[in-house]
């Protein structure tokens, strides 16, 4: 049943790709293929990914093609099916919404981004699958390229295109070694062996170091954040919502599959290392975000501060492993992924939204929007749904994995392990904090209020398709949310896979008055409870209106109502500077420094000669494949 699943997956992608190369000239028939064949090909993996999910223990698979050619063998455990989740379930909203949105780009590049679109779902899904380094790399690049390309079908965006690629073959060099001294210590490519071989001391912390920043360079953390908010906001919506829901987690999929499944996670201060990078890249990111007016960038921004969120969780994991507490494994873990899933959700649903915005308006600059809840209803609500979800709102799914990881943090005090914990949940709750004012400030600026440029006021909602997309997503946030206690002990496979094989002892441990077992029912509150409260503390001040409303007393004359300034609402209105001045004032010696904190910022004035080196670094990355193909 999987492997027809995950072949079918792998080769609809490759025939939407090879349909939209020979279909060039017929543009419209090349697109809808493009879209048809990446929306069955995602859908083929979300069932891929569901059957393994429910599987019980990792699967081993091989993939056939018309029953004789053998493309290469599969791996699936939690880990990997869940990335197969992220990938396809964001593939299949994205693909949906650019049935319609890829009219923006019609005679503008339309054809080559359906067909880069396919590659790219290729790539990120081959490379989840891969059960050996070759292949691994092989799709690693080639998401890179892919994305390159993508990008650069901008034409304004040739630098951003450039630095993008110098950036992640710095970090692709940096894996090719890590990877080098594991295949080298192993004696074989496959992953199989690198599991069994466990490397232990200095060469272990270097393999982990090299990896550690490679993939950081792909996932985005500070101080490697450098090309997200360079290049993400240039490229098409929808491409940016696979780059910042989906592409930065294969970073984050490279440092678990080599710090934890390769290494064992076995020095302590592997895992204080990436929660403190973790804490600071969450407090950063949102700060950074704060301070933008333009949409696309701020959430490109805030994918560095979940990014942050997640390797808090990834670290409190890998402290557990080193300390041989389970529960902070299977906490740390649950958060981290569950977190990993729900940021591509809710990512994913903002960056349509504000492409849809886009579609109508032709600006990223939140000044020119408002009164858009008005005239475009349907991307309004999906938005309003992405935002609380990101802002870690109950009973939405971004408060479901943060509570996880909250409850981490508070085990790991409870237990003593270290001074880092509390001001990781200081830190933790002043991002929520921010994050929450961000997106007030986004949602009343851009959606609410009255329209501040012409487009605005003559804008209306957008073509079904894309409205589909987005709504797609905001019914996933409900469920990932509402239904988080029959979801997460799924997601919580693999930390618990993790203790049986790196952990000695028992499982249920007593924590103070709390008692948490092997599936961490104990830490998964009920989402359908909080929304029922919520829900019906809404009704209190209806209720209390309906009951003591007086009786009419004489004849009522109608009037002019005080409307508290609002026919003064055009010269009154709020900017998006206007909103976050006063923290921007208080942060301004950090917001001065902000430079100091990019590594990016010595490539960001790259110009022809950055790209041959570039390019240079590329070919420089393919002769180091072929060295580790022969010399393993």
């Amino acid at each position: 049943m999987l492997s027809p699943l995950v072949m079918g997956t792998l080769v609809l992608f490759l025939l939407g790709a090879v349909a939209g190369l020979l279909l060039q000239t017929y543009a419209s028939l090349a697109n809808r293929l493009n879209s048809g064949f990446a929306l069955v090909g995602s859908l083929a993996g979300v069932v891929a990914a569901i059957t393994a999910l429910a599987q019980d223990a990792p699967i081993d698979g091989q993939i056939w093609l018309l029953g004789s050619v053998h493309l290469g063998s599969f791996y699936l455990d939690t880990l990997s099916a869940l990335m197969l989740l992220v990938i396809t379930l964001v593939g299949v909203a994205v693909s949906l919404y650019s049935f319609a949105y890829i009219r923006e780009y019609q005679g503008k590049g339309d054809v080559a981004i359906g067909v880069l679109m396919n590659l790219f779902l290729f790539a990120m899904v081959g490379m989840v699958l891969a059960d050996n380094a070759l292949g691994f790399l092989l799709c690693y690049e080639l998401v890179t390229l892919t994305t390159y390309w993508l990008v650069k079908t901008n034409p304004e965006a040739a630098k951003q295109s450039r630095l993008y690629l110098m950036m992640n073959h710095i970090g692709m060099a940096l894996v090719l070694v890590a990877f080098w001294l594991l295949c080298r210590e192993s004696g074989s490519l496959e992953f199989a062996a690198l599991r069994e071989h466990h490397l232990a001391g200095t060469l272990a912390s270097l393999v982990f170091l090299f990896s550690f920043c490679g993939f950081g360079l792909r996932a985005g953390f500070v101080p490697l954040h450098g090309w997200l908010p360079v290049a993400e906001p240039v490229a098409p919506s929808h491409i940016s919502a696979l780059m910042s829901g989906v592409m930065v987690k294969l970073g984050l999929f490279g440092i678990l599959r080599v710090s934890i499944d390769f290494l064992g996670a076995s020095q302590l201060w592997w895992g204080y290392m990436v929660l403190i990078f973790g804490a600071c890249s969450a407090v950063l990111g949102v700060l950074f975000a704060l301070a933008e007016h333009d949409l696309k960038r701020l959430l490109a921004y805030h994918t560095v501060e979940n990014i942050g969120i997640i390797l808090m969780g990834m670290g409190i994991g890998m402290i557990g492993i080193a300390n041989q507490q389970p529960v902070l494994v299977v906490l740390g873990l649950l958060g981290a992924l569950y977190h990993l899933l729900n940021h591509a959700i809710f990512k994913s649903l903002l960056f349509m939204g504000t492409g849809s915005v886009m579609f109508r308006l032709h600006t990223r600059d939140m000044d020119k929007m408002g009164g858009l809840a008005k005239l475009m209803p349907w991307t309004a609500l999906a938005f309003l749904i992405g935002a609380m979800a990101i802002s870690a709102l109950p009973p939405l799914n971004g408060f479901v994995s943060e509570w996880f990881i909250y409850q981490a943090l508070l085990s790991m005090t409870r237990l003593g392990t270290s001074v880092v914990a509390p001001l990781a949940v200081v830190m933790l709750a002043v991002t929520g904090a921010m994050a929450v004012m961000c997106f007030v400030k986004v949602y009343g600026i851009c959606f609410c209020g009255a329209p501040r440029s012409e487009k605005a006021s003559q804008a209306r909602e957008v073509p079904h398709a894309m409205v589909a997309g987005t709504l797609l997503l905001a019914a996933a946030c409900l469920v990932l949310g509402l239904g988080a206690p029959w979801i997460a002990p799924f997601v919580s496979g693999y930390g618990q896979a993790l203790v049986s094989a790196h952990v000695t002892g028992q499982m249920s441990v007593a924590t103070g008055a709390t008692l948490l077992p092997l599936d961490s029912s104990q830490a998964i509150l009920s989402p359908p409870v909080i929304a029922i409260t919520l829900f019906g503390l809404f009704l209190i001040p209806l209720l209390v209106v309906a009951l003591f409303k007086g009786p009419k007393l004489g004849r009522r004359h109608a009037g002019t109502p005080w409307a508290c300034g609002y026919a003064y609402e055009e010269r009154m209105s709020l900017t998006s500077g206007g909103v976050t001045h006063t923290l921007r004032q208080l942060c301004a010696p950090l917001y001065r420094k902000q430079p100091l904190l990019d590594l990016a910022t010595a490539l960001h004035g790259v110009s022809a000669s950055s790209s041959a080196a570039g390019w240079l670094l590329h070919g420089l990355v393919l002769a180091f494949f072929i060295l580790m193909a022969v010399g393993v």
